[in-house]
């Protein structure tokens, strides 16, 4: 485990690669940062204008139903998409310095953490628009948060060792995060569906933070013991698995750079 003198300089260096992150990101946008709580509106407003009349009478608030599974979604396509790529984009960098791999991933897992705050930004306008009583259930959301990132960075860890060795991953990724997406209920309700589908759904681990982030904001409601439990399993268990799959391939991954 590295010192406290250590840590404090990855700390740092995090934060500048973060910086460095955010600036590349929108250093093309005239609208920067803005464009972080535009896009999650923009998406909400067409979304409900295609399926609230379609699901009305089954999902209550359709706007902010769809809007707290996308903006969940978002930041989890964002930190493993952009974290898969890091240590080839990083190369030049990771073969001079000799801190840890492990920084760069977690860079790109930060920066959309960043992001999704600014996208909790228009989410927080949103309930106020729509008249979402605030709940003390609310509270509790940041520990979905912390299980969806811990998620997402285990996955970040396998997808990035596995893109140094097969660039084709990339592509495949994509596919799978179409199907993903849909097995996820981010625009309908998984109670519609029966049989193996519903199956599959209730079991994805996307599902299972969506479903609770519209429990504590939407419905008040605490997710059982079992779903809590679910989501810490889900996070806790790839996040080990993802570090522990890159750290033995660590030798081979600074090689094949």
């Amino acid at each position: 485990m590295a010192d406290a003198p250590h840590r404090r300089q990855y700390a740092f260096v995090i934060r500048q690669l973060t910086s460095r992150e955010i600036k590349r990101k929108y250093s093309r946008s005239y609208l920067g940062v803005l464009w972080s709580v535009l896009n999650p509106l923009l998406s909400m407003a067409v979304l409900s204008l295609i399926f609230s009349q379609l699901f009305r009478r089954s999902v209550e608030n359709y706007p902010i139903y769809y809007l707290t599974g996308y903006i969940l979604w978002q930041a989890f396509t964002g930190a493993t998409t952009a974290a898969m790529t890091t240590l080839a984009d990083n190369r030049a960098l990771l073969l001079r310095v000799k801190f840890p791999m492990e920084l760069f991933i977690l860079t790109r897992v930060y920066t959309a953490a960043i992001n999704l705050g600014y996208s909790l930004i228009a989410y927080a306008v949103m309930l106020a628009v729509f008249r979402i009583t605030p709940k003390w259930t609310m509270l509790l959301s940041p520990l979905i948060l912390l299980c969806l990132f811990a998620f997402a960075l285990g996955m970040s860890y396998i997808l990035a060792a596995a893109y140094v060795f097969f660039g084709d991953v990339k592509h495949l990724y994509t596919v799978v995060l179409t199907l993903w997406m849909y097995c996820s209920a981010i625009f309908y309700p998984a109670e519609q569906l029966q049989g193996f589908i519903r199956t599959v759904i209730e079991a994805n681990p996307l599902y299972l933070y969506i479903r609770g982030l519209r429990q504590l904001v939407m419905a008040g409601q605490i997710p059982g013991p079992a779903a809590w439990a679910a989501m810490a399993l889900w996070g806790g268990g790839l996040y080990l698995l993802g570090h522990t799959v890159f750290r033995k391939s660590r030798n081979r991954i600074i090689q094949k750079l």
